[in-house]
């Protein structure tokens, strides 16, 4: 993984942590899970506080996160919300953090001058060990602590102010009126300066997690679709009156669920044409079939001319595999008729010539989904699927590394939000 860390597509963007204090502060929130102190001098953390150099110095990718739920954090300064989440067990971790964050800006503005915010972020259950855990959790609620106990002493003045407001007698308590005192010099006036979080509890909707090999959850208003490995414990059998299931090996009827749910763009001249994304698709598994097909090229080399060429002297592989005449045979009928006819295109293919819809609140999720059944799409995996991304890279070798990482770099890390803007209609 050293390429990609070098060139920013693993842990990149994140914040480095160097300050004696902060690294005390950081410390404090270990110890209070029963974490080893770190020794580090500096080391970076993404939005949740989560360290890949403390990750390794512990030898523990999941010292935030010991059973996959319950997922701890740690908030040091308010500049965390602009980091990403480059360790987690729910693709929406990092959205949830994010809404807590903003909903509770001021607070964490104000705490985060003298201390640290640490906590869990809480799912009702303690662990997964089958698929009605995962359906459980309808709501997260961020139980938040402060290592000086600075959340606690605001609620104990704002409940002393109280007594003063609200009881006829209690500004003659000098004992009353001296705590308030002492409370507010470690505090500042609550009054301007929130220290109390006031939204704690959030949704739990669709999302993508980890367990048992990977589970998509996606909920509508009347029914919840778990889309899974139908060996993963609880498969059919949990909640079968609210709950549909469908196997993840089922192109079919996971495409059909996805067009009727509105969740994809089925192909069409009005998005396909602006975005070139059939062209793309295709570059994408020619590519992935050179490398397959012929693994020491000199992928330096590659180039629209280069690919040309080794296209027409492979003609019968590239015919033979299927998926760039099938592309093809896309771009001409909708340059004539405007759309396809999706229906005659075999299942696992549809998912090459369709995107999810970019207005659906679950496009991240839905992009990601279709990425399984498309991984010789490296960028897409890569902006979607992280996780699929990483694995993918682990099988690679080396020189399809460098050339995917040099590609990455040049077409998306360059400018994410134009790529994401074309190719899959995102403004963000």
């Amino acid at each position: 993984m050293n390429l990609l860390r070098e060139n920013d597509l693993i842990f990149g963007r994140l914040l480095k942590i160097e300050e004696p204090h902060l690294i005390t502060r950081y410390n404090k929130a270990l110890d209070a899970f029963g974490v080893p102190q770190t020794k580090l001098a500096s080391f970076e953390i993404d939005r949740t506080g989560f360290s890949p150099q403390i990750a390794e110095e512990l030898d523990d990718a999941q010292y935030l996160d010991p059973n996959g739920v319950n997922r701890r954090f740690i908030i040091l300064t308010p500049a965390q919300i602009e980091l990403p989440v480059v360790h987690t067990a729910f693709s929406n971790t990092s959205q949830l953090v994010y809404e807590f964050m903003m909903a509770n800006a001021r607070a964490i503005n104000a705490i985060t001058i003298k201390d640290v915010v640490y906590g869990e972020i809480e799912e009702q259950v303690n662990q997964v060990r089958d698929i009605e855990d995962l359906l459980s959790i309808a709501q997260v609620e961020f139980k938040v602590i402060s290592a000086e106990d600075l959340l606690g002493k605001a609620a104990e003045l704002g409940r002393l102010a109280d007594r003063v407001k609200h009881e006829p007698d209690a500004w003659r308590d000098d004992a009353l009126l001296n705590r308030m005192v002492a409370i507010a010099r470690e505090t500042g006036d609550i009054r301007e300066n929130s220290l109390v979080p006031e939204q704690v509890v959030f949704r739990h909707d669709a999302y993508w997690t980890s367990h048992f090999g990977g589970i998509y959850i996606f909920t509508d208003p009347d029914t919840t679709m778990v889309i899974a490995d139908p060996a993963t414990p609880g498969f059919r059998r949990s909640r079968p009156w609210q709950v549909s299931y469908l196997s993840k090996d089922d192109p079919a009827r996971i495409f059909r669920f996805l067009a009727e749910t509105g969740r994809i763009q089925l192909p069409r001249a009005s998005w396909v044409e602006r975005s070139n994304y059939l062209a793309h698709r295709g570059e994408m598994v020619l590519l992935d079939l050179i490398r397959r097909e012929e693994p020491d090229t000199d992928f330096a080399r590659v180039d629209p001319v280069w690919l040309q060429t080794w296209t027409h002297r492979n003609a019968k592989l590239v015919a033979g595999e299927g998926s760039v005449p099938l592309l093809n045979a896309a771009v001409r009928e909708i340059s004539q008729t405007g759309t396809l006819k999706i229906e005659e295109i075999p299942p696992r293919e549809r998912f090459l010539v369709t995107r999810a819809d970019p207005e659906h609140k679950d496009a991240w999720l839905t992009n990601r989904l279709i990425s399984d059944f498309v991984p010789s799409d490296f960028i897409a995996r890569y902006v979607f699927n992280k996780q699929g991304f990483y694995r993918d890279y682990e099988s690679w070798p080396g020189g399809w590394r460098e050339y995917v990482v040099a590609r990455l770099k040049t077409a998306y890390l360059r400018d994410k939000l134009a790529l994401r803007k074309r190719l899959y209609g995102l403004e963000s």
